[in-house]
């Protein structure tokens, strides 16, 4: 009987459109609406996120942190609970466990494996728990997923550098963390297009983590070992990268990656050069629509069980100053930290003000 009335408390499945239409659009015709059973706020709500150690990371707990406190979202939210488990999904997984038996209403996570998580969805499922996955998103049609097409956006770099380089050539691919979705999606993404393109190229793949340090560390290996390359895509970790090249008194070349302020910069200041730039990407703030989405589906509105947002791109030569990148704020801010269908945006003092630290 326990079981029978916690299962009743899981979504129903309605028809569409969602009740904030504008923000909460649907990944396809195919997706389905969910409608939780309404519940009085304010509610407590946890994060649990996985890895820390890069910098869009870092800007993401922040932007979460930042998020929650603004003050028509503080009026919301009873509690908000943040941890960061590392790259070890079993701590991530039980994390989310330890929020389930704690009586949380909704649990927000950026999932490090897409398909280890089963047992703890079919609980939070069970519990009456709403769980949101965004980024590195959950294979599961149980559990709502936010993210942006990250398969495109590996081929929206790709094209770039097809259409930039005529003839095919070598490759450097700055690749993120090793098993999860958005790593997995973006790679396959490139690799499509360029199998597709009907030229020749010869990929050297490294392992940059979507961090500075660690990217430039690995690019500067790669060029000494494989290099020169006629074009190069980062998944992040783009600004490391590209002071990778100029260490090494590597040529100027076509680059798809991110939306780091630093590699912007570089893109502005070095595009007579050589350095033809699409930046592309998906901005931390994707985890303010997450926690949106989860408090929309407590408050009993409709929403699709996968959300899709829209990338936030630049791209030579219409890169301009003050909007798509800003010489006085950090190299590690990423640019791109707005919704405006969803009524978020962030300064990037707001969101620096804020710890990377567990609350």
């Amino acid at each position: 009987m326990l079981n029978s009335a916690a299962m009743a408390a899981g979504p129903e499945i309605v028809s569409g459109p969602a009740a904030q239409a504008d923000c909460f659009a649907p990944w396809s015709a195919e997706t389905k609406f969910f409608k939780y059973p309404k519940k009085d706020g304010p509610f407590r709500i946890a994060f649990a996120n996985g890895y820390i150690a890069n910098t869009w990371r870092i800007q993401m707990v922040q932007t979460a942190k930042a998020y929650a406190a603004q003050p028509e979202v503080k009026a919301k939210i009873k509690e908000f609970k943040v941890v960061s488990t590392g790259e070890d999904v079993p701590a991530q997984i039980s994390a989310i466990n330890n929020f389930i038996d704690s009586g949380y209403d909704a649990i927000v996570t950026d999932a490090q494996n897409p398909t280890a998580f089963g047992p703890v969805i079919k609980r939070a499922k069970e519990a009456g728990i709403v769980l949101v996955a965004f980024d590195n998103i959950l294979d599961t049609k149980d559990a709502i997923n936010v993210n942006v097409d990250q398969k495109g956006l590996g081929e929206l770099w790709a094209k770039w550098l097809v259409g930039k380089i005529p003839n095919g050539g070598k490759i450097l691919e700055g690749r993120g963390v090793a098993g999860t979705s958005v790593d997995t999606d973006r790679h396959n993404g490139i690799h499509e297009v360029f199998d597709a393109s009907g030229k020749k190229w010869d990929v050297t793949e490294v392992a940059g983590k979507w961090d500075d340090g660690v990217a430039q560390k690995v690019t500067a290996d790669a060029i000494a070992t494989n290099g020169p390359f006629d074009g190069i895509t980062g998944q992040g970790g783009d600004t490391g990268i590209v002071q990778a090249m100029i260490d090494a008194r590597h040529p100027f070349v076509p680059f798809g990656g991110e939306t780091e302020n630093g590699f912007r910069k570089f893109c502005a200041a070095h595009s007579a050069d050589g350095l033809k730039c699409s930046s592309a990407g998906s901005g931390p703030a994707q985890v303010a629509v997450a926690i949106k989405t989860a408090i929309a589906a407590l408050e009993g509105e409709v929403v699709p069980q996968e959300v899709k947002l829209p990338l936030a791109i630049a791209e030579d030569p219409n890169m301009k100053e003050g909007t798509d990148y800003f010489p006085k704020e950090s190299d590690n801010f990423f640019v791109g930290n707005s919704f405006p269908t969803c009524g978020i945006n962030f300064s990037a003092q707001e969101i620096m003000g804020q710890t990377k630290e567990n609350q």
